[in-house]
């Protein structure tokens, strides 16, 4: 495995530098490692660490699919500069020991989750080396500290990994952690009079058609409010149509710098009256990765609304998927993501472990997690002139478990 993820990176990874990397030593230390490993997750660790050490969002190992699944429970994200519970499954264990939404998470078996290590967190204990329990301390809205032992749901049977999917760490992170949600469970459009449409999505996963007819809904509405919280991105397509019915002219979004060319990336509009011509306010937060963040750093660039949130992953490189096959009487299937190429904006700049900056900044507290408000909603609402209290845009989007 180790060996053909490096005939990957060497003939594909946009670098050719490596991020400084010596190629050839980095992997020989790792080969080395692997022969001194004890066991099976042991030689995972070591070939997910080889990939880590570039640190790039987008070059990641993905091990054979295991045939136990993993409910821990309980979500977690970045809020700002601390973390906190974001969601508690009913009926789990994490909700019987007390973990609810707003608990601030001081620590993970022993270790302080922070912008910089979350997602390596979250590779770990939902990828990698899903566990039988979690160790958590919290600290509580009223500023309580405890300590809770929370146990995780295992479920056998085999679980079939798609590993043609996603190009996105982001994104696959946030299939792995969403497993027990409902699929497209945020892509849903709510209207508040003739003035608000409100787009909840979790994913760029939408055919041209798909987009257009969305675009077509919000026409007879003023203002369009784009929730791009927690998504991790998707397909490139998506978001350039998305692109298309927002702007009366065609966008060029930057240059995708390959290790010996570079692409022009251009958005064509659709033109006319299939543009929507109203006021857009995009959301992002710490989980809005890769397509999520192009498209709200177009919106800046191009001036064509508010962005409003938290800073974004900075996740943004281009990759592909390059599945492997070991073994043959059973025969293992894993992969490995490969950074292609970087995208530098029109404004000169990347966006790799940047993020985007929101125009206003606005986070929701522990109390407003814990009571389910969504200020950060109400507060853009507020931005196109629309009344929209906290209360009433907390149940808008409410969380939906699988069973």
């Amino acid at each position: 495995m180790l060996t053909a993820i490096k005939t990957d990176i060497k003939k594909d990874y946009y670098d050719s530098n490596y991020h400084g990397i010596n190629l050839e030593e980095h992997f020989r230390l790792a080969d080395q490692k692997i022969k001194e490993a004890s066991s099976l997750g042991q030689m995972f660790g070591v070939i997910a660490q080889a990939l880590i050490d570039f640190n790039d969002s987008h070059l990641y190992f993905i091990p054979p699919g295991r045939a136990n699944r993993y409910d821990y429970g309980w979500q977690m994200a970045m809020i700002g500069d601390k973390c906190f519970v974001t969601g508690v499954k009913p009926g789990s264990d994490a909700a019987a020991k007390g973990l609810k939404a707003g608990d601030e998470i001081y620590s993970i078996d022993g270790y302080e989750p922070t912008r910089d290590n979350q997602w390596k967190m979250l590779y770990s204990y939902f990828v990698l080396r899903p566990k039988a329990g979690v160790r958590l301390v919290v600290i509580k809205p009223d500023g309580k500290e405890q300590q809770l032992d929370v146990m995780t749901k295992i479920t056998e049977g085999k679980r079939i990994t798609d590993l043609a999917g996603g190009t996105d760490l982001n994104a696959f992170l946030r299939d792995e952690e969403d497993a027990d949600r409902e699929r497209r469970n945020g892509n849903r459009l709510v209207g508040l009079g003739d003035e608000l449409m409100v787009w909840k999505m979790d994913a760029f996963e939408f055919a041209d058609a798909e987009v257009d007819s969305a675009f077509g809904k919000f026409r007879k509405y003023k203002s369009l409010v784009l929730d791009l919280r927690g998504n991790g991105g998707g397909a490139e397509s998506t978001m350039l149509r998305m692109i298309s019915n927002l702007f009366d002219h065609d966008v060029t979004l930057g240059e995708i710098k390959r290790r010996t060319e570079s692409k022009t990336l251009v958005a064509k509009t659709r033109g006319g009256d299939s543009v929507f011509k109203g006021n857009v306010v995009v959301l992002i937060d710490s989980k809005s990765g890769s397509a999520a963040e192009l498209l709200a750093r177009v919106i800046q660039i191009e001036k064509r609304g508010a962005v409003v949130g938290d800073r974004s992953a900075g996740a943004v490189m281009r990759a592909r998927i390059h599945s492997h096959e070991s073994g043959v009487d059973i025969v293992a299937f894993y992969a490995a993501s490969v950074t292609d190429a970087d995208v530098i904006m029109s404004d000169g700049h990347s966006l790799e472990r940047v993020g985007v900056e929101p125009d206003h900044p606005k986070l929701p507290t522990a109390a407003d997690l814990a009571a389910g408000r969504d200020p950060v909603l109400a507060y853009a609402a507020s931005l196109v002139g629309f009344n929209l209290d906290p209360e009433k845009a907390g149940s808008l989007f409410p969380a939906r478990w699988k069973d």
